[in-house]
């Protein structure tokens, strides 16, 4: 049985899931608006792999008889000064993700929810992946430039890491 102080900070996950979803989906809406349509699909593949996050953890308070609250969500900025800035700010965010997830570890730790603290395990390795994969390509804007004339180079990069993503996630799910 999870305790209350668990129940909750799992429900405020699923907010913070939640309000990362929306927000990126905010920023595939600015990419597609710029016409940086690779941009624009990496993100809203970022948005459905945050809202499946948010529902892994709404079915898991189900599963261990808890109370599941569909969040509120906070409207994401919606306007981007670069095609930089909207990846250092999703690189923040998943930082803000991974400290969550850890302090809800900590606190599974602490009560001896062994269910939870596993449960968990697989968000840590989410989230290393994550921000593994946000500081490459920020690697990539840097080494590339974000001026006008780089913005092609950094759309036609975001495209192919998306195919890489979306190739590597079929062969996962062929394999299991």
């Amino acid at each position: 049985m999870l305790s209350e102080k668990m129940v909750n900070a799992l429900n405020e996950q699923i907010a913070m899931e939640g309000y990362a979803s929306f927000s990126y989906l905010s920023m595939a809406g600015w990419f597609d608006d710029k016409s940086l349509k690779g941009c624009a699909a990496f993100m809203y593949r970022q948005s459905g792999e945050e809202h499946m996050h948010m529902m892994k953890i709404f079915n898991y308070l189900i599963d261990m008889n808890a109370r599941a609250i569909s969040p509120a969500i906070s409207q994401p900025p919606t306007d981007y000064k670069d095609v930089k800035s909207i990846f250092e700010e999703s690189l923040a965010q998943e930082q803000r993700v991974t400290k969550s997830i850890n302090e809800i570890i900590e606190l599974a730790i602490k009560e001896s929810d062994h269910s939870t603290h596993t449960f968990l395990q697989w968000y840590v390795t989410e989230q290393r992946e994550e921000e593994s994969l946000i500081r490459t390509i920020l690697d990539k804007i840097n080494l590339i430039g974000d001026g006008a004339q780089s913005l092609y180079f950094i759309d036609k990069e975001l495209e192919a890491i998306n195919k890489a993503q979306l190739n590597a996630e079929k062969s996962k799910g062929k394999a299991e």
